[in-house]
This record gives structure tokens, C-alpha cells and sequence, in this order.
């Protein structure tokens, strides 16, 4: 493993330890160098990640990026954080917020934990954003990966509260498209079961994820709101996600507009 990658994630990022090397979320910052580590080639050498716009993330402050979502397993967001782990500089190490019932999977909501996912519960994320961390948040949830391939990049049901928790902490929203994840692991079919409390169970068009080219393009930072009072007004929590979903929007279009061919 890279010496330097080990050193600015478990030694040098930014960590609130609660005892015992953890935090209160179960992160802890050697295991996830190390898995870092060894994923740097699938990164660098099978996806061939492109990244542009990187430095729009804030170094420091409550941050939110907000991308669109894709794929069978969440790999959209594994390179979107390693994206952020090799690339910001001091290290800021993403909190990826996932779906109500992935603290419910054996084995793997442990392995999530050390590796600095969370529960998106409203508690989770105000508690992340006071302390001025990093998230990563899909407001498509599970209905990004659910959309058919011809639907694929168009945004799906979109959720507003992160919206309200920006504007509340005074957080810097950036919005990132991420491209390559719709081809990468498709979609084949749903089966209508629930299992450990999700909405259904994904069957995958190909057995592994292809090799396609992921771009990710950081877009400009935005902030949603002036004051906290405007938190509480429903109809600017509204309009402030609508927002982000049209720099989305036009992020994503542009972005794919930019690219040659689905696997280059």
C-alpha cells in the first residue's frame, strides 16, 4: 500500500475519535486507508476514473455533494469517495449517507460503518454536519438504480431534505455528475422482495460491473439559504433542492456531452 495514502487518511485526516480509535458512527480510519489502499487499481486502472472540478469542495466547513445515482451496488458512490480520499488535499474523508435499511445487513453494515457510511437518518446527518464533515448524499435513493436502461441519466424521485439540513448548518452544497455508473451495471429486472427491510431485490444484467469509463465532474459550490429561519420555510427548503437539481441536471448533460463513447 502507498505509505503517504495510509499516512493522510488514518493518521492525518480530520477524525472525531469517541474512544478506542472509532467515532460514534463506528468509522475508523486505518480500516478504511487500508481498503483504500487496495482498491486504488480497480480506481485508477478498470473504471479509469476522470475527475474534474475537484477543487470546488471546500478544505475545510460542513460540505454536501450531491450526485446522481446508478448501478446495481452502490459503486457510483465507492469512486465518488475514493475520488474525494485520493484527491482533496488535506484529506477529508466522505460520510456517505445510505438508505434507512443497510444498518440492517449482516456483516456488511459493519464493514459500511468502518468505512465511514451512516444511516441517513435526520439525527445522523445534523450531528455529521455540525461537527463540519463531509456527506455524500443521493436525493434519488433507491429509485436512481431501480430506472430502466432507457431512462438511463435522467433523475428519478427527488428528495428534499438535504436541502433543509444545508440551509439549517450552512453547508456548501456541490453538485457532481457521475458517468459511467448506467453502463457500468445495469439493470435486468426487480424481484418485489424485502429482504432486511429493502424496497426490492436488484438482478443485475451482467454478473460483474464492466469496465466503463467513469467521469466525475464537480460543479459549482452553492449555498441554499441566508438564514436558519429559512429551514423552516417549506417552500424555500423546496425551491433550494430544485435548485441543485437543475445545476444536476445540466451538469449531467454537459458532462455526457463531453465524452467519447460509452467504454473510453
Amino acid at each position: 500500500m502507498d505509505a503517504v495514502t495510509y499516512e493522510r487518511i488514518a493518521v492525518q485526516a480530520p477524525f472525531f475519535d469517541e474512544g478506542h480509535g472509532f467515532d460514534v458512527f463506528g468509522l475508523h480510519p486505518p480500516r478504511l486507508a487500508r481498503v483504500v489502499g487496495r482498491t486504488r487499481l480497480l480506481y485508477e486502472r478498470y473504471f479509469r476514473v476522470d475527475s474534474r472540478g475537484i477543487d470546488h469542495i471546500p478544505a475545510s466547513g460542513p460540505v454536501i455533494l450531491i450526485a446522481n445515482h446508478a448501478g446495481i451496488l452502490p459503486m457510483d458512490a465507492a469512486l465518488l469517495c475514493l475520488d474525494v480520499l485520493f484527491r482533496t488535499n488535506p484529506a477529508r474523508i466522505p460520510r456517505a449517507v445510505g438508505d434507512h435499511f443497510i444498518p440492517r445487513l449482516p456483516l456488511i453494515s459493519a464493514l459500511f460503518a468502518r468505512l465511514g457510511v451512516v444511516s441517513g437518518t435526520p439525527a445522523n446527518v445534523r450531528r455529521l454536519l455540525e461537527r463540519g464533515e463531509l456527506l455524500v448524499l443521493f436525493p434519488e435513493g433507491t429509485t436512481g438504480p431501480a430506472k430502466r436502461f432507457r431512462d438511463r441519466y435522467r433523475l428519478q424521485t427527488w428528495r428534499v431534505g438535504f436541502a433543509e439540513h444545508a440551509i439549517r448548518h450552512r453547508a456548501v452544497v456541490v453538485p457532481v455528475a457521475i458517468i459511467g455508473a448506467e453502463e457500468s451495471w445495469p439493470l435486468l429486472a426487480k424481484l418485489p422482495l424485502r429482504a432486511f427491510g429493502s424496497p426490492y431485490v436488484p438482478v443485475p444484467a451482467v454478473p460483474l460491473p464492466l469496465p466503463a469509463h467513469y467521469h466525475l465532474r464537480y460543479g459549482t459550490p452553492m449555498m441554499l439559504g441566508h438564514a436558519s429561519e429559512d429551514a423552516d420555510d417549506p417552500g424555500r427548503v423546496a425551491a433550494g433542492a430544485a435548485r441543485v437539481r437543475d445545476a444536476l441536471e445540466e451538469l449531467v448533460v454537459a458532462s455526457r456531452q463531453g465524452r467519447r463513447g460509452w467504454f473510453r
